[in-house]
């Protein structure tokens, strides 16, 4: 599962990961992207010190026996973080994107982390691996409005059968979480599902507002060809 933050991923991989034929891996690729580009995110220290650095033994791994021998291997990439990294072992893998309109990553993201850029939100980067590893696009507005009717066709579009496990979850943290989720996970960690439908788009100005509108075009493209 292709996306940016606070794109709803986390929940999806909670969705996924609440099957019992599923294993679950929470992005990844993320420390290996901060030691390589040296970007202080939240937690880094931590991050650095309890999860993989080296980006081919990740990508061997992602490659590898799926853990505790389940039949699936639910994989929560941000498309951000594999910018000159290996990815050939993603030509093995059903590839879905998840997507969200750019003001409400946004707002969600500066709420977390002051001031981030364009390359922060990942709306290019994760264009580009469409491009590359093309498969179905789901919106998590869709998501939100109609958990289980977006659930069966995004199972029935990846021949997946649909189980209802997916539509509801145990609070708090989970085994498969990253250790940045004691930053990141504080509302999904509240959660037993998926809330409801979302309201108007938030408002935004200034800088925020110039980096929608150069996010846009990237989620547009993608909105055309997502399930419905």
């Amino acid at each position: 599962m292709w996306s940016g933050p606070r794109n709803l991923s986390t929940a999806m991989m909670y969705a996924f990961g609440n099957r019992a034929d599923f294993a679950a891996w929470d992005e990844p690729f993320y420390a290996a992207y901060l030691k390589e580009s040296g970007i202080d995110h939240p937690m880094r220290d931590a991050i650095l010190a309890g999860h993989e650095c080296d980006p081919d033994k990740v990508a061997a791994r992602c490659a590898g026996p799926i853990p505790g021998g389940k039949p699936h291997f639910y994989m929560k990439h941000m498309a951000l973080h594999m910018e000159g990294f290996p990815m050939d072992w993603a030509a093995e893998c059903v590839n879905i994107h998840l997507i969200r309109h750019p003001a409400r990553v946004v707002a969600s993201y500066a709420a977390k982390r002051e001031s981030p850029t364009f390359h922060d939100i990942g709306f290019q980067q994760q264009a580009d691996v469409f491009e590359r590893f093309p498969g179905p696009v789901v919106d998590s507005a869709d998501i939100r409005r109609d958990p289980e009717g977006m659930l069966h066709a995004l199972c029935d579009a990846v021949g997946l059968a649909f189980d209802p496990a997916m539509l509801a979850w145990p609070s708090g943290p989970k085994s498969f979480d990253g250790v940045w989720a004691a930053h990141w996970y504080e509302t999904v960690h509240c959660s037993t599902g998926f809330a409801g439908a979302e309201g108007p788009l938030p408002k935004v100005d200034g800088c925020a507002t110039a980096l929608i509108d150069e996010a846009l075009p990237f989620y547009e493209r993608l909105r055309t060809v997502a399930l419905s």
